[in-house]
């Protein structure tokens, strides 16, 4: 579509959007504690259409987050445990003989749900893994030559267990560049932890949360969300920074296109939390590490791999920063 046909949004509109979006914020804070950055994240990531990797240690409120997240949307949620005997029917579904009208018809899978927990994915297959990939790029699913559209909007939000490698098939850098950014929760403060046991010793926060929005308001968030004005300058400076990834001494593999468009998306939501129509430098700065570190393949030397993260900080601290320019004429 062409610019005339989707202009840029004006301040009262990025306004608006952005008061719905945090209403979904604070709907999910009410269930999880203390982790407010994540939240804000994992928000971003529904803004942006992105699916989403949280890699963290067991007991932490995963599937808590995924669930109240589907809640507040009013979105159906779905949890696939990922096993090593999960098969890709298991996730996209079959085609089943109906004796009673003499036909075959396909049974979806689990995978056809607007939040769809994808636990553990780590430990299932590659070819498990890769069918929900590629369900996750295409949005639609193929069964014996039959496409099958995912409902909107479509969100994976899948686990790994960083502690436990054990019987895992790590997912390879191709995939992983799949995923719009990384998150995680991490332990809670003993203030924050000693709230948790207040608030649960009756019962759940979650049986009482109320959705905010409905699906197809959160897809014309979406749509709202790539209307937010990107100037070229901070448009070069977004395309500069993934770009010296690729040429970084201590980086084997580095960002991919697919890593610039996420990072333009997340930058846009970014800005809009901000309760801006436009996107600054900063806004590029503060998504950098969770969209671009886990698509980095780092060099080992003597002394160890970099780490992704410090590599990113580097760049950011290098790289010259565009002033001015970034409110649309």
């Amino acid at each position: 579509m062409t610019q005339e046909a989707t202009p840029w949004l004006s301040e009262s509109e990025a306004q608006a959007v952005a008061a719905q979006a945090r209403a979904i914020i604070d709907a999910v804070e009410q269930v999880i504690l203390g982790k407010g950055e994540t939240v804000r994240l994992m928000v971003i990531g529904l803004l942006s259409g992105g699916h989403l990797l949280v890699e963290d240690i067991p007991g932490v409120g995963k599937t808590t987050l995924a669930r109240a997240i589907a809640k507040a949307i009013g979105g159906q949620f779905r949890r696939i445990q990922f096993t090593p005997d999960l098969l890709p029917a298991d996730i996209t579904g079959s085609i089943i003989y109906n004796q009673a009208r003499a036909q075959f018809e396909f049974h979806p899978g689990p995978i056809f749900a607007n939040i769809v927990l994808a636990d553990e994915i780590n430990r299932a297959t590659p070819k498990t893994q890769s069918a929900l990939l590629e369900a996750m790029e295409e949005r639609t699913v193929s069964v014996e030559g039959e496409s099958h559209p995912l409902p909107q909007p479509f969100l994976v939000i899948a686990t790994q267990n960083n502690i436990e490698m054990v019987g895992t098939y790590p997912l390879p850098e191709a995939q992983l560049d799949r995923f719009f950014a990384r998150v995680s929760l991490g332990y809670p403060s003993p203030e924050v932890e000693m709230r948790i046991l207040e608030t649960r010793q009756l019962g759940s926060p979650l049986e009482q949360l109320q959705p905010v929005l409905t699906p197809d308001q959160l897809v014309a968030l979406q749509h709202q969300t790539r209307r937010v004005y990107i100037s070229p300058s901070v448009r070069r400076y977004l395309v500069e920074v993934v770009n010296a990834t690729r040429h970084h001494p201590k980086v084997m593999l580095g960002a991919s296109p697919r890593a610039s468009l996420a990072l333009m998306q997340g930058a846009q939501a970014h800005a809009l939390l901000a309760n801006r129509y436009y996107v600054t430098p900063d806004d590029v700065q503060q998504m950098a590490i969770p969209v671009l570190a886990h698509r980095l393949m780092m060099r080992s030397d003597a002394t160890g791999a970099a780490r992704p993260e410090t590599v990113i900080r580097e760049i950011l601290s290098q790289i010259p920063v565009p002033i001015g320019g970034e409110v649309p004429a």
